[in-house]
């Protein structure tokens, strides 16, 4: 079985675990740009709250055009927004200074298109937890998936409840203040747990 799937900027813990429950993973490259999705945003815990960062797109966010060739803006420099929020939240974190440099490195690529920097951070992620999936890329839009392939396009989205059945809980370094927050980039729990985050993907799978 195969899974059908968007692109995510990160992407959230449950985007992760549903792409763990899989082994060969195809990323939707031709549907037209969501706003008001994760594609161009993630979501951190911060020690007052929940803190957005998106990535600015030239041409806004209202634009009707395909996610392939959705540019990115510079005219602000967002990364240095995102990367002085992750110090600021994550430097208390266990494995934060393992992964940090490498991280900001594809940020600071300054990639035009906002898939390239997508797949690119995906496959970053991927590598750190040494997930062993196959990938490939649609080359259309894939209206109505084939039979023995799984559609998990649009399937999460911010403000999103999650059942607490399909939660994965670990330690999380603002939770004394603000509690256990779900769902949160997948940032959190690799800065949070290492190695160990692919494990607690997979098994959370196994449980449900």
């Amino acid at each position: 079985m195969k899974l059908l799937i968007d692109y995510q900027y990160f992407g959230t813990v449950n985007y992760y675990k549903m792409l763990f429950n899989f082994k060969y993973i195809e990323f939707e490259e031709y549907e037209y740009y969501q706003k008001g999705s994760f594609r161009n945003r993630t979501i951190i815990p911060g020690a007052n709250g929940l803190i957005p960062l998106s990535v600015p797109l030239q041409n806004g966010r209202d634009q009707r055009a395909l996610f392939k060739d959705i540019k990115i803006a510079y005219k602000e420099n967002w990364v240095l927004q995102h990367t002085r929020a992750l110090d600021a939240c994550y430097m208390r974190a266990p494995f934060y200074e393992f992964y940090r440099d490498s991280l900001f490195s594809i940020l600071n690529n300054r990639e035009e298109f906002l898939i390239d920097l997508d797949r690119k951070l995906i496959q970053w992620v991927l590598k750190m937890m040494k997930a062993n999936l196959d990938l490939s890329f649609t080359n259309s839009y894939q209206k109505a998936p084939a039979s023995d392939t799984k559609d998990g396009r649009n399937q999460l989205f911010p403000n999103q409840v999650i059942a607490e059945k399909d939660r994965i809980v670990y330690g999380q370094v603002f939770e004394d203040r603000i509690g256990f927050q779900p769902n949160m980039s997948i940032l959190d729990l690799l800065f949070c747990n290492g190695p160990a985050s692919a494990g607690l993907l997979i098994d959370s799978n196994s449980r449900f």
